[in-house]
């Protein structure tokens, strides 16, 4: 629980290729740790999960998980995705292709109930359509994670450290956002 001094965080792992030493589990295990190095407090973390390449067909089968972190107040969204983006690129992330393989993807997801830029940007993300999503990247920072509410991958792993966590735009918690989701979509996100 994150005290007047701390911002809760909520993030999202993928990966889906091994590096020279690591399989995609223990590059997920071991970018926490190094998350933890450069600032981070886990505060739990999620089992890992297996689950279908998004889009299909797109590479191997991703391990997915979630965790829930502190971070101290005075940290801006922006620092804790540089932090992000820096462990990403210590597991050997490329930045070459949207929705490709990839060994690390950390995904901020959330930043306690913080809405960036704010709550227009944030609403017309969150509300493209797939066609656009597929071709458009944001060219800035939005939270709460524009998809977060169309991603089983992300939504199940969530539900073992925030379960009750409320999007500050819909109202709606991880548990409520998963369960508005197809059957099929939850089914595919599988214990590793």
């Amino acid at each position: 629980m994150a005290t007047r001094d701390e911002k809760c965080v909520l993030i999202a792992f993928g990966s889906n290729l091994a590096t020279d030493k690591l399989q995609p589990a223990q590059i997920i295990s071991a970018s926490a740790t190094r998350i933890c190095e450069l600032g981070g407090t886990l505060e739990k973390m999620s089992h890992l999960y297996k689950t279908p390449c998004f889009p299909a067909d797109a590479g191997p089968d991703y391990v997915n998980a979630a965790a829930k972190l502190t971070w101290r107040k005075g940290v801006t969204a922006a620092q804790i995705l540089a932090v992000l983006h820096k462990v990403e690129a210590e597991f050997g992330r490329e930045r070459l292709q949207r929705w490709g393989t990839r060994t690390l993807d950390i995904d901020l997801i959330a930043v306690g109930d913080s809405v960036v830029p704010d709550a227009t940007t944030q609403d017309r993300w969150r509300n493209l359509p797939i066609q656009q999503q597929m071709l458009r990247a944001p060219d800035q920072l939005i939270l709460p994670h524009p998809r977060l509410a169309d991603r089983a991958f992300v939504l199940v792993p969530l539900l073992d450290v925030a379960p009750n966590w409320r999007h500050p735009r819909t109202g709606r918690t991880v548990r409520q956002m998963l369960t508005a989701l197809p059957k099929p979509d939850i089914a595919a996100v599988t214990p590793l």
